[in-house]
């Protein structure tokens, strides 16, 4: 009987269960707030308002987070419906010292536990009440179509559930919730691109960062500052002094001609002298 009831607070309308969907489960020793909705098939948003209705006068002392990644309603039935996967979560459920109930078996989005954390610590501590927050964070539940290591590993989580639940005494409030998996589709990751210049600096010459010129603090020397004598600087005068070189003898063999002017008169050429005789 105990596990019936359990189990149709995990029932869902809908006779097939949505992918991207988990199940959302609340308990307490003391009686709950109104919730505004009972529907089995809500959106994160609902199922976290319904929840925060509920739990609005930090009813309990103690509260106890339960994080199972990746599981869905139809983890929690077995196939006939009719029974239980985790019995000891389901005889918890059921048990006659839990007075307050409440359970979304659909909730479409992810719920996180940090955010429901958060909003217990502040509302109790508002109401001036002190209350102790533990966590528990259960093993991922691989893919569904890994079936047979889904429901072995979904056994070990409830087993672990068992021997918490064995040490609960006074009032307390259990919440189980889904927070996003661990498992994620696939994204390539590419390497930067390697910018390599075509000129190295030598390793044995020093490197120095020029600064500007009205530095004041540069108290390095002016050859250390800047660079006077560029590759192309030093070809340059190269070249020029080949240049001037050629030129300087060039003008000392025009400058060397000893030529008298008579020699280009047409008067004492060899015609005029053919003419005489």
């Amino acid at each position: 009987m105990q596990l019936s009831i359990a189990t149709a607070l995990l029932a869902c309308t809908a006779v097939r269960a949505f992918s991207d969907s988990s199940p959302f489960v609340l308990f307490s020793t003391t009686g709950l707030g109104p919730t505004p909705n009972d529907a089995q098939l809500q959106t994160n948003l609902q199922a976290i308002a319904s929840a925060k209705e509920a739990l609005s006068s930090c009813p309990t002392t103690r509260y106890i987070i339960v994080s199972q990644p990746n599981v869905h309603a139809a983890d929690l039935r077995d196939r006939s419906g009719a029974g239980c996967n985790m019995p000891n979560l389901c005889r918890a459920i059921a048990s006659d010292s839990v007075k307050g109930r409440f359970s979304v078996a659909e909730v479409i989005g992810q719920i996180s536990s940090e955010p429901m954390k958060l909003f217990l610590t502040t509302n109790c501590k508002e109401k001036g009440k002190t209350a102790t927050i533990e966590r528990v964070e259960l093993k991922h539940l691989p893919p569904v179509k890994e079936e047979s290591k889904r429901a072995e590993i979904l056994a070990d989580n409830d087993h672990e559930l068992g021997q918490l639940f064995e040490t609960l005494t006074g009032d307390y409030t259990v919440i189980l919730v889904s927070d996003p998996n661990e498992f994620k589709a696939y994204e390539p990751e590419f390497a930067e691109p390697v910018h390599m210049d075509l000129k190295r600096q030598s390793s044995d010459r020093p490197i120095f960062v020029g600064k500007r010129a009205g530095d004041s603090t540069d108290n390095r020397s002016l050859f250390e500052k800047y660079q006077f004598f560029t590759p192309g600087i030093f070809t340059a005068i190269l070249a020029l002094i080949i240049i001037l070189s050629i030129l300087t003898v060039g003008l000392k063999a025009l400058a060397s001609l000893e030529v008298s002017y008579g020699a280009f008169d047409k008067q004492n050429g060899p015609a005029a002298q053919k003419k005489q005789m």
